[in-house]
C-alpha cells in the first residue's frame, strides 16, 4: 500500500502540470494570454483583500494570547486519548481551519519534536493535505467578492475539517501503521 501511495505522490503534480496546458492546446485556447489575464485578475484580488487579511490576522493572535486554544485542548484532550487520536496533532486539527501559515508552523514543531517519519509527523503531514483555512477563506475570499451570508458555507467548511481530520489519522494508520 506505501508503494502504490508514494507512486502516486510522485506522478500527480508532474502529470497535471503537463496535462493541464496539453488540454488547453488541444481545446485550442490561448494558454499564455489565458494566464496572463488570470495573474492580472489575481493581483487585483490581492489588493482587495488585505484589509480582511488584516483583520484575520488580528483574530487569530487574539485567539492565541487570549488562552483559548489551550483552555479548548486542555478539556477535549482527555477523550481523544481514549478513541486513540494522538493528543499532539489536536492543536493542529484546531489551528488549520484558523490559519494556514500557524499550523504549518506547528506542524513544524510537530516534525522537529518527533520527526517527519513519525507516525505523528504523518498525520500532521495528511491533515495539512486533506483540511482548508475554512475561516480564512470566507474571511479573505468571501469578503473579495462581497458575499455577507456566509452561515451554511462555514458550517459546511467546519465539518469538511473535522472529517478530513478523522480520515487523515484513519488513512495513516491503515498505510502507516
Amino acid at each position: 500500500m506505501y508503494a502504490i501511495v508514494s507512486l502516486i505522490s510522485m506522478w500527480a503534480i508532474p502529470v497535471v502540470i503537463v496535462f493541464i496546458p496539453l488540454y488547453a492546446a488541444y481545446k485550442k485556447l490561448p494558454v499564455y494570454e489565458t494566464f496572463t489575464e488570470g495573474a492580472k485578475d489575481g493581483f487585483d484580488t490581492a489588493i482587495r483583500i488585505i484589509p480582511h487579511m488584516v483583520g484575520m490576522m488580528v483574530a487569530i493572535s487574539v485567539f492565541r494570547a487570549s488562552g483559548a486554544m489551550d483552555l479548548i485542548i486542555g478539556q477535549i484532550q482527555p477523550l481523544l486519548r481514549l478513541i486513540g487520536i494522538p493528543a499532539e496533532v489536536l492543536p493542529l486539527a484546531i489551528l488549520r481551519p484558523i490559519t494556514g501559515t500557524g499550523s504549518l508552523a506547528y506542524t513544524v514543531d510537530l516534525f522537529k519534536q518527533f520527526g517527519p517519519d513519525s507516525m505523528i509527523g504523518r498525520i500532521a503531514s495528511t491533515i495539512q493535505g486533506s483540511t482548508d483555512t475554512t475561516l480564512y477563506v470566507l474571511t479573505v475570499y468571501f469578503g473579495a467578492v462581497g458575499i455577507r451570508k456566509s452561515r451554511y458555507a462555514l458550517k459546511v467548511g467546519l465539518i469538511s475539517d473535522l472529517i478530513g481530520f478523522a480520515a487523515a489519522i484513519a488513512v495513516c494508520y491503515l498505510v502507516f501503521a
